[in-house]
């Protein structure tokens, strides 16, 4: 049976010699994601070593911890969630002042290398304003066209206690579980998932995220085509 979601303790994480960052990828082609990958990052207090995005951008989001995020000399601040955007050609590098670890989850998709990016570099949480979706949950945009990714959308989606109806997606999903607990449903698989579960959902899949516990789920997700996360393609009470 295919699986749709994988608990990052599963993961197997690398750290080359020298580096504060310890990485573990999660969802990817040996997942079944064609195009967006699902990133697991923690950089330990220090400098971590530059890294270069070829061919790729990335969305990242911080999920505890702070640090600096330097890309091209200039230093943006990293606090739980807060989220940033860097684009193919870019070389960045994370200060940690410690003692904390940093957590960053990130969303990799490919692009062509097309100069600087220009606009703002991080969003916060805080400075973004809250928006309905249906089963009454409720979602925050984040990297979107605003800070110059047009190919991608990053939300924040907050889960009430409950299922929603088996729906679709015209678009290609990572998601990463930040709170909660419950079940993905999806035909006859229901797995698991909870604080820490990376997600993919490849278009048009019939799923239900079921938020089994008696307070919100938390959720980041990532998406491709750029759009309205709200959206369906399909919802089983229409």
């Amino acid at each position: 049976m295919t699986r749709h979601s994988v608990d990052e303790r599963e993961l197997e994480t690398t750290r080359p010699e020298g580096d504060t960052a310890s990485r573990a990828v999660a969802i990817d082609r040996s997942f079944g994601s064609e195009l967006l990958e699902l990133h697991i990052a923690r950089y330990a207090p220090g400098r971590s070593q530059p890294r270069t995005l070829e061919g790729a951008q990335e969305v990242m989001y911080a999920v505890e911890g702070e640090g600096t995020l330097v890309v091209g000399g200039t230093e943006h601040r990293l606090e739980p969630m807060t989220a940033a955007y860097l684009v193919a050609g870019e070389t960045y590098e994370i200060d940690n002042p410690g003692p904390a670890t940093l957590l960053l989850v990130s969303a990799i998709a490919p692009q062509a290398e097309n100069g600087p990016h220009e606009g703002p570099r991080t969003v916060r949480y805080q400075d973004q304003e809250p928006l309905p979706a249906s089963g009454g949950r409720e979602f925050r945009y984040l990297v979107t066209h605003e800070v110059g990714c047009d190919e991608l959308t990053q939300f924040h989606g907050t889960i009430a206690p409950g299922r929603a109806p088996d729906h679709s997606h015209v678009y290609d999903e990572v998601i990463y579980v930040l709170e909660g607990e419950g079940v993905l449903h999806i035909d006859d698989s229901h797995e698991p998932v909870g604080s820490g579960t990376c997600i993919h959902l490849a278009p048009l899949l019939e799923h239900s995220l079921e938020n089994s516990g008696d307070g919100p789920m938390k959720v980041v997700a990532t998406f491709h085509p750029a759009g309205d996360p709200a959206s369906r393609a399909y919802e089983a009470n229409e």
